[in-house]
């Protein structure tokens, strides 16, 4: 299914469209500040390996990040980050960043897996946080595969849509979006490190 929303002023009848389709377990590609994403109720575990078949990984050893509608989230994810590390995220987000920050206990859980650290996304976009919102709880994020030869089949929805229309649910048409992944920010150290430069410049 191709949807059509409004990225500045998104119809509340297709946001709660997309709500219903994670509730039953359904995995969505969905736009972003950066790129369109690829995702899934975080609480489905189903929809998580169906995410992870998608992409070709392994759910345990994936580098998977969560998107969050604010920081109000965050205690329940990610654990051991002091106030220094708080205040640039709220300095820049929401925006085109993945804050790494070490996993809370319900993370493991989730993933079955061992996994120590947990990527953090509060987009600039005001779709996918419309829908973390009605959720009411993040939503799995990880990139469209891709490579420099197939920039559009990150950014263009209807292109997105031909390639991916049978894998999943639903693909999100807010028209053409950035083909910059977003800045990758490992906050689980002293000092904060960026380990990808993206679309974000980060303030201190």
């Amino acid at each position: 299914m191709l949807l059509r929303i409004n990225a500045d002023n998104p119809q509340e009848r297709k946001i709660e469209q997309v709500v219903e389709c994670l509730q039953k377990g359904g995995v969505i590609i969905y736009p972003t500040d950066t790129i369109y994403g690829l995702g899934c109720d975080i609480f489905n575990s189903k929809a998580v390996e169906k995410v992870c078949q998608i992409k070709g990984i392994k759910s345990g050893a994936a580098k998977l990040s969560f998107v969050c509608h604010d920081l109000s989230h965050l205690a329940d994810f990610a654990s051991n980050y002091d106030k220094s590390v708080y205040k640039v995220m709220r300095k820049n987000l929401p925006g085109p960043f993945t804050f790494i920050l070490n996993a809370s206990r319900e993370v493991p859980k989730l993933f079955k897996s061992n996994k120590r650290t947990v990527g953090i996304r509060v987009p600039d976009h005001n779709v996918p946080r419309e829908i973390v919102r009605l959720l009411g709880r993040p939503i799995l994020s990880t990139s469209l595969n891709g490579g420099d030869d197939d920039a559009s089949l990150r950014s263009d929805p209807e292109l997105i849509y031909e390639k991916y229309y049978k894998l999943v649910d639903m693909v999100i048409d807010s028209g053409f979006v950035y083909d910059d992944p977003s800045t990758v920010v490992d906050a689980t150290g002293d000092p904060i490190e960026i380990i990808r430069e993206g679309r974000g410049e980060l303030i201190y």
